[in-house]
């Protein structure tokens, strides 16, 4: 009933602007006919002709109309019915749905930027629907070792004639995996704030070579245990006027690391430089490196290249240094080979 309404609408349209100009066209003509031949019209004339005149401009409405279905079929109604199709199977999941181009014969260029916009966006929610797919398998898989642990330890500890030395152990082990689990849970809620940029910069003038010293110091306790030698070469006095715990989170996870990958005996080194615009600071350590391979993916969400340590990370702490330094405007990146050891290296301009 609607499209029948819209056609006779849209002959009615038509009809009158084809009258208009047909009568325009005839009276325009019959005058200079007239003027130039001398010739009188009489009544009975004119009356035949303009019965002529109106038959002709109902046909012509008519095939005005049909043309104009025609070419609304074929280059309007077409687009739209697959731009519909495509947007009912994305809401219904699948974001892999992509709008073929059509033809640039008979099309508004509309359409065009229509169909670019929407392939686009199909993309970007196809490739985030992987991520989040791809975040909850990680995090699930990431759980279950602390957990199984947890739980392992746990039945070992029910037994009735433990000894106390066991059972000190296996609480340990319940409580490092406790510490891991919940340690994993609040980089993964730092991660989530930061890439949705809940979290914006606090910038402050402070000393930047104060809080490199102190956060160095933190893992006295394991360079001692390490036996690792500790090579600095910190500038002082190098102030930044940046946002002061969100940089802390990134020397504190490249620290972590290197002493984590560094073997007993083995050399870390931490370095500051600044010009006037930017400050570099280097954390190298002679630990086992990385393949290019491995480098190429470091700053992933999850991704462990060396398994062997598997159990002292979940794979969040880098992703979290790229996003931190990402939303800083610095920049981040590492040289490394396998067996020689790994060095990150992070420039931040000193004005934010």
């Amino acid at each position: 009933m609607k499209r029948m309404l819209r056609g006779i609408a849209r002959y009615l349209m038509f009809f009158f602007l084809v009258a208009f100009l047909v009568i325009c066209c005839v009276s325009l003509f019959t005058v200079k006919f007239t003027e130039t031949l001398g010739v009188t019209l009489t009544g009975e004339n004119l009356q035949a002709a303009a019965k002529l005149t109106f038959l002709n401009v109902i046909a012509l409405s008519l095939l005005v109309v049909v043309i104009d279905a025609l070419r609304r079929k074929l280059t309007v109604e077409r687009s739209v019915r697959h731009i519909k199709d495509a947007a009912k199977r994305m809401i219904a999941g699948d974001f892999s749905v992509r709008v073929k181009p059509v033809s640039k014969w008979g099309y508004d260029d509309s359409f065009h930027e229509i169909i670019d916009c929407f392939n686009q966006m199909a993309q970007e929610l196809d490739g985030v629907e992987t991520l989040r797919t791809d975040f909850i398998a990680n995090v699930s898989h990431e759980m279950k070792t602390p957990l199984a642990v947890m739980q392992n330890y746990g039945t070992l500890m029910q037994a009735p004639e433990l000894p106390d030395e066991k059972r000190i152990e296996y609480a340990k082990g319940v409580t490092d995996g406790a510490r891991r689990l919940a340690t994993m849970m609040s980089n993964i809620l730092k991660l989530n704030k930061l890439e949705n940029q809940q979290i914006y910069p606090n910038a402050a003038v402070y000393d930047l070579s104060e809080q490199l010293c102190e956060a160095l110091l933190q893992y006295e306790n394991i360079w001692e245990q390490k036996n690792i030698e500790i090579e600095t070469d910190i500038e002082e006095g190098i102030t930044v006027n940046a946002d002061r715990e969100l940089l802390e989170l990134v020397w504190n996870n490249l620290l972590s690391n290197a002493f984590k990958f560094t073997p007993s005996g083995g050399t870390v080194c931490f370095s500051l430089t600044a010009n006037e615009q930017d400050a570099v600071i280097t954390v190298r350590d002679t630990g086992c490196g990385m393949s290019a391979e491995t480098g190429a993916h470091i700053f992933e969400k999850f991704y462990q290249g060396d398994t062997s340590h598997a159990a002292q990370g979940n794979g969040l702490g880098l992703a979290l240094v790229k996003r931190v330094v990402d939303i800083l405007h610095g920049t981040i990146h590492v040289e490394s080979a396998p067996g020689k050891g790994s060095a990150f290296t992070v420039t931040i301009g000193r004005k934010l």
